[in-house]
């Protein structure tokens, strides 16, 4: 029974982390990527600061500026991404004459997804600083 479900569990994480790694892609790989570095530096940040609550409290506050900053530095990044994304799907409806609606979609995808994955970011940086703070107090 438990090699059963060990084998759902894994299927189904399978399936999820190929879902992600497929949007992370079609996200546009720079973008996602600067933005990706982003999440990771705000976990980092996060993570010194619950190691340095019990041993120094300054090093702590200070690390929650920190963390603000790298998720602000993703929103904005993926906020940019978007209007790459944007521009790059005018260029091509422009060279072409008329507007594919799978063209335009294309474009609005990538779009949509560095928006969302740094809006990711932002929440994931914001919600770490607001638990830290009240765990701080």
């Amino acid at each position: 029974m438990k090699l059963k479900i060990l084998r759902i569990m894994a299927i189904t994480l399978g399936l999820i982390g190929t879902t992600l790694l497929n949007r992370f892609l079609e996200g546009g790989a720079f973008f996602m990527s600067l933005i990706l570095i982003c999440l990771l530096t705000s976990i980092f940040f996060t993570a010194k600061s619950v190691f340095n609550l019990k041993t120094n409290l300054e090093v702590s506050k200070k690390m929650l500026q920190h963390i603000g900053d790298s998720g602000t530095l993703g929103l904005a990044l993926g906020v940019m991404g978007s209007f790459i994304g944007l521009i790059t799907a005018f260029d091509a409806i422009e060279a072409t004459g008329g507007a594919e609606p799978s063209l335009v979609a294309g474009g609005l995808k990538v779009a949509l997804l560095s928006t969302l994955f740094g809006l990711f970011t932002y929440s994931t940086s914001k919600l770490s600083i607001l638990i830290l703070r009240i765990v701080q107090k």
